[in-house]
């Protein structure tokens, strides 16, 4: 039995810089133009039905980059959100975002609270930016909180499940993704969404950010509709409980 249309899409948009490099050009121009690859896949999820999108834009390890690489892609996230929220409205696509928040410019960070709170009451496509993210802090910020909780009496560290530890994370409005994507040919996750990837499927592809279009998009997705999705299970106990 094939999976059908993923719901829940992550993708690591990744070779931007490398992109750039093989032509001679500045890391920051590839920067440029991946950030003008995102409306053409949050369309195409849109267009496709995907009810939810998640956009691996800012890990907590870039904030080691130079710091004129991160000044732009600050200046760049700004830019997308305010050129491109007017979009997002039409479109009826809520946006929200992951991760250490509080990290990202002053700026910033406003423009990401008032796109928040301006799209909040849209109810098609479900746009998430993982910025200043990292899986490893966001478990950990989990397990710290759910501590607290035992310590003050809300809760047995006994009582303390999968459903309750999921509870706790940045992406307690999400559901786990079903597929990811990663561009440029690098063949890890990089730590995101390490608690939620457990059953995801994965998709490779050698494809830059920059060069990956609509297409690809759909590529992705019927590769994911060709698999059997099994959770642990076989084949035969997946079709009993059909």
């Amino acid at each position: 039995m094939s999976s059908g249309l993923p719901k829940h899409i992550a993708i690591i948009m990744d070779g931007n810089g490398r992109w750039a490099e093989r032509r001679g050009r500045p890391r920051i121009y590839g920067h440029i133009k991946g950030c003008g690859r995102v409306r053409e896949i949050i369309r195409e999820a849109d267009r496709l039905g995907i009810k939810q999108l998640t956009l691996y834009a800012f890990s907590t390890e870039n904030w080691g980059r130079p710091t004129a690489e991160v000044t732009v892609l600050m200046q760049l996230l700004k830019k997308w959100l305010i050129r491109e929220r007017r979009e997002l409205i039409k479109r009826n696509i809520r946006f929200r975002a992951i991760g250490n928040l509080e990290r990202l410019p002053m700026d910033a960070r406003k423009l990401v609270r008032e796109s928040e709170e301006l799209s909040a009451g849209n109810t098609g496509l479900e746009l998430t930016f993982a910025l200043s993210y990292s899986g490893r802090d966001e478990i950990i910020d989990a397990a710290k909180s759910l501590a607290r909780r035992a310590m003050n009496g809300e809760l047995l560290p006994e009582d303390i499940n999968q459903e309750i530890f999921s509870m706790e994370l940045d992406t307690v409005a999400l559901r786990d993704p079903d597929l990811l994507i990663r561009t440029s040919g690098e063949q890890r996750i990089s730590n995101f969404m390490l608690w939620q990837m457990a059953y995801t499927e994965f998709y490779f592809t050698d494809t830059m950010w920059p060069d990956f279009r609509a297409v690809n998009l759909r590529l992705a997705i019927d590769s994911y509709t060709r698999r059997e999705r099994r959770f642990g299970l076989t084949s035969s106990k997946i079709e009993a409980t059909i």
